[in-house]
């Protein structure tokens, strides 16, 4: 059994109400808990950012290089579905350390392999593989009739794609955004595993490492309310952009 929840159980007194430093009357959730919920948003936003602005077209041509496709390419699609399944295979703990010491190894002066900042590029090299393949299936759901109709309008094979594909599939691509952003919630919680930030680094440095069950509480409850509310907006805008 866990080492906190053996404590826990055998002497309770000690984790809830020592000193009267428990819940919110305990320093680290006073002084800790608003810097490491902003620095998990960060990481969160910027990394669903930067996996959409990379993902979305990666999706598209994947889908759109398979055979009968608008830019059919066998080589090509082969190429990039086997380093997509890669990226995929590689556990994502396994491959943001694999990034932290790519990091380490370029000496960049604007960029440490400890921080948040750091670990928000492993969550992108993870998660665009992972977005990458639920665009595809979202592209590959809209019904080619819409497709043969812009063929015989004359537009141009860019124009359809973004103009009819990702458009047309503009629903299910939120929902997957929505989805995407989840996950990273989930993977930025391991943050401190390799030298990252945020409310993981605040449950395990304090709450699993010192013993103070009252700080894992309160960020599991901080985390589930934020997944609460991004998955609240990506029905909202979901529901707004299908015009069925």
């Amino acid at each position: 059994m866990n080492d906190v929840f053996q404590i826990a159980l055998t002497s309770p007194h000690s984790i809830f109400t020592e000193a009267g430093n428990s819940w919110f009357n305990n320093p680290a959730i006073q002084q800790m808990l608003v810097p490491a919920t902003f620095e998990s948003l960060l990481m969160i936003f910027v990394a669903t950012f930067f996996t959409v602005v990379l993902g979305l077209p990666l999706g598209v041509i994947l889908a759109e290089t398979r055979k009968g496709g608008l830019i059919q390419s066998t080589v090509a699609n082969k190429v990039l579905g086997t380093i997509i399944n890669l990226g995929r295979a590689i556990p994502f703990i396994i491959l943001a350390i694999v990034v932290l010491f790519a990091i380490r190894a370029l000496r960049l002066p604007w960029l440490t392999a400890i921080g948040w900042q750091a670990f928000t590029i492993a969550l992108v090299v993870s998660a665009i593989p992972y977005f990458a393949r639920m665009v595809e299936s979202n592209v590959l759901a809209v019904e080619i009739g819409k497709v043969e109709a812009a063929q015989m309008m004359g537009a141009s094979r860019i124009s359809i794609m973004w103009g009819v594909l990702v458009r047309e599939s503009l629903p299910s691509i939120i929902q997957s955004i929505t989805i995407l952003t989840i996950t990273i919630i989930g993977y930025s919680a391991m943050a401190s595993a390799v030298g990252g930030g945020g409310l993981g680094a605040l449950a395990i440095n304090y709450g699993y490492q010192r013993y103070q069950f009252d700080v894992i509480v309160i960020v599991v409850v901080v985390i589930l309310i934020l997944v609460q509310i991004i998955q609240m907006i990506g029905d909202m805008l979901s529901r707004l952009v299908d015009h069925r």
